[in-house]
């Protein structure tokens, strides 16, 4: 019988709570609603981003292979300018390794493009490394002060970098 006045009590008093705050609990799953909602709208924005640069890339690969080499450097120069930290790396890679752009100064503006997008340090190091060896390439000497300043900081690519030097 004292359970069951304790148990009306409880129910009570959280009926009580419950009225006098239904405005705030009401805000608050609301909120956490509205959060939820909002997580799951930027994800899955930024899957579709990814799969369509993804898919530009494998188009970009396809014109090189097809030997159109205007439609594919269009492509890559716009993943480049999207940022996605792995397509615009690849995207460098072809328009280096396939001299889809000649014009030095275009080159060192999508590296310098590149070193300014949120990168973790090793993607970062790469970048100038690339940069480096793309001078080098060209015979400039900023190219060995960018290796150096690799060696310096005691990157990842450090041996690598001291290989190239002494070369």
């Amino acid at each position: 019988m004292d359970q069951s006045l304790n148990n009306k009590d409880l129910k009570t008093k959280l009926i009580l709570i419950f009225k006098k705050n239904k405005i705030k609990i009401f805000m608050i799953i609301l909120i956490i609603f509205i959060s939820l909602f909002s997580y799951i709208f930027i994800k899955e924005s930024a899957k579709k981003k990814n799969i369509s640069i993804s898919e530009k890339y494998i188009a970009a690969g396809i014109f090189l292979s097809e030997g159109e080499n205007e439609k594919a450097k269009k492509y890559l120069k716009e993943i480049i300018s999207k940022g996605n930290d792995i397509y615009a790396l690849l995207a460098l890679n072809s328009i280096l390794e396939k001299n889809l752009i000649e014009d030095k100064k275009e080159i060192i503006n999508i590296f310098d493009k590149l070193e300014n997008q949120k990168l973790s340090n090793e993607q970062l190091d790469l970048i100038l490394f690339k940069k480096g060896l793309y001078l080098l390439k060209n015979n400039d000497k900023s190219g060995k002060e960018i290796i150096n300043s690799l060696i310096k900081k005691n990157s990842k690519i450090k041996n690598l970098a001291e290989e190239v030097i002494s070369k």
